[in-house]
């Protein structure tokens, strides 16, 4: 036992850390879109970080809960209540069996994460639970939750080490105008050096045209290539940003496709993709270069920073 899915909200979606090893055969890691806020929630609810939550666009869902078990809700602030009270975000809440948990319009931000204590009990494909809707892998049927979906607890639990200590301030994402750090390559060589520096210098806006595959960047004045935006096709990261002959920007997110046969002119460094995330279409988003070791270094002090918020609340394995 464990959750029914009254009202789906837009987009909601099982993910866990994500797919790897299988994107030579085209099949993308998937994965959270904010990687951070996903593992705060997970953290907060007691499991090690890479376990399934749900990832809420939008607007959330309305769930009926079969079993007692104890959540936490990061992210975009998505008004979370049960039975209709309100409960904190960024906090481990006890629901129990019976109860309602519901959620509004996302509000400073695009995405929120729920985090059950144990893991969500779907079927393991390719080493992962992740949907990948454009593959119809992972999750529940490899789709969105519909209403009337049920979805059962690995291991739910009504009390936790340090419960009292399972909440911290939430996170404050950008507002109308972000700035994301970019590690030039690998093909920054099919550009002159001019249309290099205007990259960084003009901003560019968030369009409509933006999912969990890609979120696509509009400039008023387009990069010129050298030649044009096409290469023979290689790799493509979470955070690549691929710049097609029209000279229009698209940076790669969760579900991207595994390669690729645009320029690209660089990648956004990991610590700044929860920004991109959470980001609304008509944001503007100005870039900064940095190099490969800034950019690891500031990966590997996240890193540490979660491994700390482990340590203190006595993390189960």
């Amino acid at each position: 036992m464990g959750i029914i899915v009254e009202n789906p909200g837009i987009q909601t979606t099982v993910q866990d850390e994500g797919r790897f090893g299988y994107q030579q055969f085209g099949v993308s890691p998937a994965g959270p879109m904010d990687t951070q806020s996903f593992y705060i929630a997970n953290i907060l609810a007691g499991n090690r970080r890479g376990e399934s939550a749900l990832e809420i666009t939008f607007m959330g869902p309305e769930l009926k809960f079969e079993k007692d078990n104890i959540i936490a809700v990061t992210g975009a602030n998505v008004s979370p209540s049960v039975n209709g009270e309100a409960i904190p975000m960024y906090q481990a809440v006890l629901v129990h069996a019976g109860d309602t948990l519901s959620f509004g319009v996302a509000s400073g931000g695009s995405r929120a994460y729920i985090a059950f204590s144990g893991g969500l009990d779907v079927p393991v494909v390719m080493g992962s639970k992740a949907t990948l809707m454009r593959n119809k892998l992972g999750g529940v049927e490899g789709r969105k939750l519909e209403k009337g979906d049920r979805i059962g607890f690995c291991c739910p639990r009504t009390t936790l080490p340090n419960m009292e200590m399972r909440r911290m301030e939430p996170e404050v994402f950008p507002q109308g105008d972000i700035t994301l750090r970019v590690v030039t390559g690998p093909q920054d060589s099919a550009f002159t050096e001019e249309e290099v520096r205007k990259f960084f210098w003009y901003s560019a806006v968030i369009t409509n045209e933006s999912d969990r595959m890609g979120i696509r960047l509009e400039r008023e004045e387009p990069l010129k290539h050298i030649k044009d935006g096409n290469i023979l096709t290689d790799g493509v990261a979470f955070g690549s940003i691929q710049v097609p002959t029209n000279g229009q920007v698209i940076i790669m997110m969760a579900d991207r496709q595994t390669t690729g046969g645009y320029t690209k002119i660089g990648t956004v460094i990991s610590v700044d993709l929860p920004k991109l995330a959470q980001a609304q279409p008509g944001y503007k988003v100005h870039f900064v270069r940095v190099g490969i070791q800034l950019a690891q270094e500031l990966y590997l002090r996240n890193k540490k920073k979660l491994q700390n918020l482990e340590k203190k609340l006595g993390q189960r394995s």
